[in-house]
């Protein structure tokens, strides 16, 4: 069924992205650990790592992150470009987060490293993989494709549940999710990516997303999260902010993650 713009719709996001997209509202998520790097070189490592390891509870969340960056230290570029892949399966030898194992972060750092020695950067290799397009789909498939490829050690890559391919029909929440971050700028989110428009971001659907576009706005027709409902649910977006429509994804899923006193107001809360 085909969505129409709904007065009370919009003036509801307005409010809501007035009132819970503010950076007081940072402190349960794990951008916050990101955006405490200055450098964009090294906030892209500290945004991919913590993008990829955010699901499950929020302060486990953030305590997983600050784990995993640890070893860098505050300079985690220049830090990671002087390690061997020996080096790397070593340090990360202990780390377990869930289902992610050692070997695992092994990996994603060693393909971290390659891309920075090939490309310079994470933008830079997401901008050669971009060939245009309404959305940013078929540019964070190459994308995803060419890290798992230069994660490679011993025969073994980063795992697709890890770093899902959107081309299999995954939400790729945590993928989009890093894409957030990096491409708009706001109170919250940090930006730094130039040759990204954000009109073309989709949005991250994580459960409590989902849920939101289901119950609360009416965008998607069941709480069922994959490729298909996340564009379904930006198209609705668009409606409201056809240049941004990843706009008010912070602000909608604050009163769920990290409630406070006069959130129910807003009928987002579980």
């Amino acid at each position: 069924m085909k969505q129409e713009r709904d007065p009370a719709t919009a003036a509801f996001l307005e409010d809501i992205y007035a009132r819970c997209g503010a950076a007081e509202r940072l402190g349960k998520d794990p951008l916050a650990i990101a955006k405490r790097y200055p450098r964009l070189a090294d906030r892209e490592i500290a945004g991919l790592i913590c993008s990829t390891l955010a699901f499950g509870s929020v302060d486990l969340i953030l305590r997983a992150c600050d784990e995993a960056l640890a070893p860098l230290g505050p300079n985690p570029a220049g830090r990671l470009i002087g390690m061997s892949d020996a080096e790397i399966v070593d340090t990360w030898a202990s780390f377990k987060y869930r289902f992610v194992a050692p070997f695992d972060m092994a990996c994603l750092f060693a393909g971290t490293r390659r891309i920075l020695e090939a490309h310079g950067s994470l933008e830079s290799l997401f901008i050669a993989g971009d060939g245009g397009g309404d959305t940013v789909v078929d540019a964070l498939c190459e994308f995803a494709r060419s890290l798992r490829a230069a994660g490679a050690i011993g025969g073994r890559t980063i795992r697709d549940n890890l770093l899902p391919d959107p081309a299999r029909g995954s939400a790729c929440k945590r993928l989009f999710l890093f894409l957030r971050w990096f491409v708009r700028k706001d109170a919250i989110d940090p930006g730094g990516w130039e040759h990204v428009d954000r009109a073309r971001l989709v949005v991250p659907l994580d459960t409590h997303m989902t849920r939101i576009c289901h119950e609360r706005l009416g965008f998607l027709p069941n709480p069922r999260a994959d490729l298909k409902a996340a564009l379904r649910a930006t198209e609705c977006f668009k409606l409201y902010a056809p240049e941004d429509p990843v706009k008010y994804d912070f602000a909608l899923t604050r009163p769920s993650i990290d409630p406070r006193l006069g959130d129910e107001y807003f009928g987002c809360s579980p």
